[in-house]
């Protein structure tokens, strides 16, 4: 059988198990301290990196746990896979499908009387989010103005630790994804007086919910032609890894500081190396195919012969590689800019972004004003939205082809 955790960590981030085992086990009696018995609330919990940090979290004796999300599939699968793995889950533990913005999600808050933590994994992550004036209002509504609505309702019951997760992108962003990030980072910042904010920027994680490599296995199952570009390397996490860096920067986090892993460019990985690699794990040898028309007829011949049984031992998989020019694509991932204060040696395996100043709330508030009125506006374009951006965020240099990941397979 396919082991794809195994597949992960030698073909993906190259290590036996989590960088980040060694400070777990230091910072042991912190975590303990801080999380056990404690009320958590873990908002979008039902995805990748969500999930990965409940695991996390559930060995250190929480006393309720409340997740919530939009996805309500997800969420039973979620209950049913920690059951199924032998987690102890606390006699207080919920799932809710709903939206962290909704009336009902803030009635259930208030009656609850808050939460001790709380960490919200709900965001539009994909780059490809990004195509025209209403894919950018829904992405910034859910990784901005939907936030500051989560924070409002927080300062009503203060937490003792809040995180909102980011990414590698919102260092000199050059996607609105990104460039909505960094503005999250100062958004959760502006609150740092009214209870410990803190986040983590990370790069991709493997074969996460939606993701190439994701795709990958999906394809294969339905014996569908795989694509991958050849010229885009990058910094990868397993997914345990994944919940194991939010939930230290959640927990061991200062106030306004913003937690990344020591990751080498020797360590970065492109995504055809990976799928080469991911095909011969499964038996098949690859048929490159110029391009995606090609890569689907390959993939019609692949199934007759398959269901003719003729095919060879090891049958020739079809996979359009292809050089990226989609809009948004950063050449390089970068966790931190030249002008933050970086401290490197707190953790074996995690640097930190210290002394982030609390953000001109003015400024912030006049941003989140003027997107509301491009938003309402039915002449706006995604040019306007980029532009106001770009007025706030001085480093940030949005990149546009024209091309959009929908045009492809």
């Amino acid at each position: 059988m396919f082991d794809l955790n195994a597949f992960i960590d030698q073909n993906v981030t190259n290590r036996a198990g989590s960088m980040f085992a060694a400070d777990l086990q230091a910072h042991e009696d912190a975590l303990r301290a801080q999380i056990g018995g404690k009320k958590v609330c873990v908002i979008g919990g039902a995805g990748s990196i969500g999930s990965s940090f409940i695991r996390a979290l559930l060995p250190y004796g929480p006393a309720a746990l409340v997740v919530v999300d939009t996805n309500e599939n997800g969420l039973t699968e979620l209950t049913r896979d920690l059951r199924s793995e032998g987690m102890s889950l606390p006699e207080d533990y919920l799932t809710y499908p709903m939206d962290y913005a909704s009336p009902v999600f803030e009635r259930m808050f208030l009656a609850r009387g808050g939460f001790d933590i709380v960490a919200n994994f709900s965001a539009h992550k994909h780059v490809r989010s990004e195509k025209d004036i209403y894919s950018v209002e829904a992405l910034l509504s859910n990784n901005v103005l939907h936030a500051r609505r989560l924070l409002d309702l927080l300062s009503k019951q203060p937490p003792q630790h809040f995180f909102c997760v980011s990414t590698d992108k919102a260092a000199n962003p050059v996607n609105i994804m990104g460039a909505s990030k960094r503005v999250m980072e100062d958004l959760i910042f502006a609150y740092s007086d009214r209870f410990p904010v803190s986040t983590a920027r990370f790069a991709n994680v493997a074969f996460s919910n939606g993701s190439l490599l994701d795709g990958a296995l999906k394809r294969l199952s339905k014996l569908q032609p795989l694509v991958a570009p050849t010229d885009v390397e990058r910094y990868f996490v397993s997914p345990e890894e994944s919940g194991q860096i939010c939930l230290m920067a959640c927990i061991l986090g200062g106030n306004r500081e913003i937690f990344f892993p020591k990751l080498s460019e020797s360590q970065m990985k492109g995504f055809d190396e990976i799928t080469e690699a991911l095909l011969r794990a499964q038996g098949y040898e690859v048929c490159r195919c110029p391009d995606d028309a090609s890569a689907v007829r390959a993939a019609q011949e692949l199934r007759a012969q398959l269901a003719a049984g003729k095919a060879p031992e090891h049958p020739a998989y079809p996979v359009h590689f292809f050089t990226s020019d989609t809009s948004g694509e950063k050449a390089f991932e970068e966790f931190y800019t030249e002008s933050e204060t970086l401290d490197r040696d707190r953790f074996a395996s995690l640097g930190v972004i210290t002394g982030k100043p609390q953000p001109p709330v003015d400024q912030l508030q006049r941003l989140i004003t003027e997107l509301e009125v491009l938003f309402a506006g039915n002449q706006t374009t995604k040019e306007d939205i980029i532009g106001l951006l770009s007025d706030y965020l001085p480093n940030f240099a949005h990149i546009e082809t024209g091309k959009s990941l929908d045009m492809k397979m």
